[in-house]
């Protein structure tokens, strides 16, 4: 199996309407402060979150599902990112929407499997030899070209590395001589080299140099401690799916038919579960041996409601599983028909045997003062300034309507400001952008009383 050249996959999230989001919001006693880290108000559903990354950080979670129940706009998806952030960028979070499942090209199981298997993550530690130090001399040994011809050929490198302890010089192979050509290596770098493997690493430019430009746009590091050949620990963070994508693609050999596979766009290939079991057998060899650590993570389940009967039912046989990570389900339908079944009505759209395995959390909708207080934590966000008497005026419009339709409106409505040559939204530019724009509510009035005027 390859652990060295493990990519990782995981997905590059970027949630505007959740980006003042900074943690939980709750003190060391685990008691939440009603307005803390970007989260406003939902104390008992913030509290019981609390209890949650405890728990996963104690690594008793696995194979367990919580569900975020509330109306919508309550804060579920908030909570949820709040829990990413309490348990930092070393636990995998993966976010999926239950209706990213449908796909033409791959089973639904199959989507569900790759994130249940992109949210548990793979700590290795490996003690490598290495080479590492400041480049003092890069000379390759050049020698007659074996096949004839009039090139030559780079039979060897000579390398000096320069160490706080002393200097060695390294008769290195040509293959070695391509990677530090690659690596754009010079005289002055510090790099390190792996003995086994010939892998070369360039760290940056030793600080000795620091002076040698006004303007550098390099990164400048000390002089490596210690002698040049070394042994040194290696931690490297990966995801179980970033082992199976690793080594499900076919390694390109000479035949014709790799040839033309590599140049053909390939479609997305369903790992199969044989493969998923050979990996799941090195891994638990490697955690048997103590060289790698299971990091079970975090699969966030949005609009859980969209997913059908087949899905819930695989959804139990991998919560079962010996590797599973910690799913948390949301979801704002309150009794609904389970999809794909005729006549199936059950609470959330979840069927009640997966109901009866999953921790609740219910979350409830805000009131006036809590929606002024996160009107405002958004303008602080989006670098905006708002009157008091504005802020009230969109608190009641909030209660009114919704917290998602009062949030948009304020851009609109520093808008309005800048154009009456104002700085700061006053009362009168929310009712001014208010009157343009309708809200759901108010639609679907306007749609009742106007029935016949619109087509079915």
């Amino acid at each position: 199996m390859k652990i060295e050249e493990v990519k990782s996959t995981a997905k590059t999230q970027r949630i505007s309407a959740h980006t003042h989001i900074k943690g939980l919001g709750l003190d060391e006693n685990g008691s939440a402060i009603q307005s803390a880290a970007g989260l406003v108000g939902q104390e008992m559903a913030r509290e019981a979150a609390g209890i949650v990354v405890d728990m996963i950080k104690s690594k008793r979670m696995a194979g367990r599902a919580v569900l975020l129940a509330g109306p919508p706009g309550t804060g579920k998806t908030a909570i949820a990112l709040a829990i990413a952030q309490e348990l930092g960028n070393k636990v995998p979070f993966c976010p999926m929407v239950g209706s990213e499942v449908y796909s033409s090209e791959i089973k639904k199981t199959e989507v569900l499997m790759e994130n249940f298997r992109r949210a548990i993550g793979l700590r290795i530690k490996e003690t490598k030899e290495v080479y590492e130090g400041e480049v003092t001399e890069l000379s390759p040994v050049e020698t007659e070209n074996p096949m004839g011809g009039y090139g030559k050929t780079v039979s060897h490198v000579v390398l000096g590395l320069k160490t706080s302890k002393g200097t060695k010089q390294l008769k290195l192979d040509p293959s070695i001589y391509e990677s530090l050509q690659k690596e754009k290596v010079e005289t002055g770098d510090v790099i390190y080299i792996e003995a086994n493997s010939g892998a070369v690493k360039r760290q940056g430019r030793s600080d000795n140099f620091a002076t040698e430009f006004d303007l550098e746009a390099e990164e400048y590091v000390p002089l490596p401690k210690g002698d040049v050949h070394k042994k040194k620990e290696v931690i490297q963070d990966v995801t179980l799916h970033d082992l199976d994508v690793a080594n499900a693609k076919p390694q390109g050999g000479q035949d014709i038919m790799s040839m033309m596979g590599q140049l053909m766009k390939p479609k997305k290939t369903e790992i199969t579960d044989k493969l998923r079991k050979e990996i799941n057998k090195v891994v638990n060899k490697y955690i048997d041996q103590g060289i790698a650590e299971l990091v079970p993570g975090v699969l966030f389940i949005d609009e859980v409601h969209m997913l059908d009967i087949e899905t819930f039912t695989y959804l139990h046989r991998a919560l079962e599983s010996a590797i599973a990570p910690i799913v948390i389900f949301a979801t704002n339908r309150g009794r609904c028909e389970i999809r794909g079944t005729e006549d199936i009505i059950s609470p959330h759209g979840i069927p009640l045997d997966l109901l009866d395995r999953l921790l609740i959390i219910r979350t409830l909708p805000y009131s006036r003062q809590e929606i002024e207080q996160i009107v405002k934590l958004r303008a602080v966000t989006e670098g905006l300034q708002i009157d008091d008497e504005a802020l009230s005026s969109l608190g009641e419009l909030g209660t009114k309507t919704t917290l998602r339709y009062v949030v948009q409106l304020l851009t609109p409505a520093a808008l309005a400001a800048k154009v009456n040559e104002r700085t700061s939204i006053k009362k009168e530019d929310i009712e001014e952008v208010n009157a343009l724009f309708l809200d759901a509510k108010s639609s679907a009035k306007i749609l009742s009383q106007n029935q016949d005027k619109f087509m079915k």
